[in-house]
């Protein structure tokens, strides 16, 4: 439970991250159907109301854990993920039947462990719902980190889940510092130092290597940009597009949007990233347009 100041600081910090990640989530997730892609090419914002998806559902878990128990339990974690798990809201087939599973009774160690022949799923899905954590960690990056890869492992047990996971953990809690947000480099920098040797680091260090390009299109090209939903593909050039806009939450969305792929994910990354520790917010417009968090959430005052 929320008993003092510097826990109230944590929950404000990683609120201001989950309502940019719902709001990156919910407007990418209106361009991801084809049909809508023309509005992106002009820049305009759909009317009526942007419906998150199960990346923001999964970061309400997450907060939610990090609330009642002021760190990651994972038994906590993996019961709220399958208690609040809405089917429609774009999970994976893999993810829908783990969780539909641990509602049974299943045990998640299991269940994750198994997936994938085995292997665990190296997916995006730690990595999109971890930024609010990053935010609550802004005065320890590296608690940060080891928090994120305890909280991937309910769902996601692949190395490279694992490690999508810390570096947006990592890159939340860089930009919340309470001395104020560091410059593309230092937080690209600060990111690698963070997480182990893996695909998603080499796609990092491309990434802080490609800081000078201003083509996000040229840059999605190398580095990926979600399309085969895997974690190496999805938080490199998310976390380029973030430390790009760190300031600018419009600028943040529209680079991370324009190159396509999984679009709702990238968004959600960049935004909790950018908006984490309220350093950038999203349009008022943007925010009211937004679905409203789920009533369960703790949202605060």
């Amino acid at each position: 439970m929320i008993a003092d100041s510097s826990s109230q600081q944590r929950l404000e910090r990683a609120l201001a991250a989950l309502r940019g990640l719902a709001v990156g989530d919910a407007l990418g997730s209106q361009f991801f159907v084809p049909a809508n892609y023309p509005l992106l090419k002009r820049r305009e914002v759909p009317q009526g109301t942007w419906q998150w998806t199960d990346d923001t559902e999964m970061a309400c878990s997450v907060l939610a854990v990090l609330a009642a128990h002021g760190r990651i339990d994972q038994d906590a974690l993996a019961e709220s993920f399958a208690a609040h798990h809405d089917f429609v809201r774009g999970y994976g087939p893999a993810v829908n039947r783990l969780l539909r599973l641990i509602r049974e009774g299943g045990d998640w160690r299991e269940l994750a462990s198994a997936l994938f022949k085995g292997q665990g799923s190296w997916g995006n899905g730690a990595a999109m719902r971890i930024a609010p954590l990053g935010a609550w960690y802004a005065d320890d990056p590296e608690q940060a980190t080891h928090q994120a890869e305890i909280s991937a492992y309910p769902t996601h047990q692949h190395r490279e889940a694992v490690v999508g996971a810390m570096a947006v953990a990592a890159a939340a809690a860089l930009a919340a510092d309470p001395a104020g947000p560091p410059t593309p480099a230092a937080l690209l920098d600060g990111v690698v130092a963070l997480v182990p040797r893996s695909a998603v680091g080499a796609g990092l260090r491309r990434a802080r290597d490609m800081l000078d390009y201003s083509d996000a299109t040229t840059v999605a090209a190398v580095l990926g940009c979600g399309r085969r939903t895997t974690a190496h593909d999805t938080v490199p050039f998310a976390l380029w597009s973030a430390a790009r806009s760190l300031g600018d939450f419009e600028r943040a969305f529209w680079t991370t949007a324009q190159v396509g792929g999984d679009m709702d994910t990238t968004c959600a990354i960049v935004g909790g990233v950018v908006s984490s520790g309220a350093k950038t917010v999203p349009p008022d417009a943007w925010l009211e347009q937004t679905e409203a968090l789920p009533s369960w959430a703790p949202v605060g005052e």
